[in-house]
């Protein structure tokens, strides 16, 4: 039977290369596109990147319950409908998400059967040195590994932990957790 899967971890953990890492070597995972209440840019399509929808529309969403998780950044609401995600797992397709950890709290609430996953390196120094490479000033990594703790100490309600730092051990134990589905 066929489930869904958030991952979520502090930026700097590797979830995007992991993530992509897994989805070059599985059929099984299918894509769940999100939906937006922002206009559309210059040369997008609704359903390629998000689907759109005015503030009547998204109200509507919002309403009818739709909505497994939404958040508003920069003046524009994001979020994962429900509807899209249960199309996917009636089709037999697991659905794997990466989302922020406040959204994949939001996305447990409203579904408790999905199963969260918070991905990180074991030592805080792989973090704060991939922080400190990446840094434009001396100020900038301090706040991302209190941004990184924060997020951590949020993340309880996850189901496992998957360290990230080896790549291809992470890439091995998510794809095993998925094979179990």
């Amino acid at each position: 039977m066929a489930k869904v899967f958030v991952v979520s971890g502090p930026s700097g953990a590797g979830l995007k290369e992991i993530l992509g890492k897994v989805l070059e070597q599985r059929q099984d995972i299918g894509y769940v596109i999100p939906v937006t209440a922002r206009k559309m840019k210059a040369g997008e399509e609704n359903g390629q990147g998000f689907y759109f929808y005015d503030l009547e529309g998204w109200q509507a969403l919002k309403e009818s319950g739709d909505l497994l998780e939404a958040t508003e950044f920069a003046g524009n609401d994001y979020g994962t409908s429900r509807r899209l995600v249960e199309e996917q797992l009636k089709a037999g397709k697991n659905v794997l998400l990466n989302l922020e950890i406040d959204r994949a709290a939001q996305l447990k609430a409203n579904m408790p059967e999905a199963v969260c996953v918070y991905m990180e390196p074991a030592d805080p120094a792989i973090l704060r040195a991939r922080y400190e490479s990446a840094a434009r000033s001396p100020y900038e990594a301090p706040v991302r590994m209190e941004q990184a703790e924060k997020q951590r100490a949020k993340a309880g309600f996850c189901d496992l932990v998957i360290p990230t730092d080896e790549p291809e051990q992470a890439v091995h134990a998510l794809n095993a957790l998925l094979d179990e589905a």
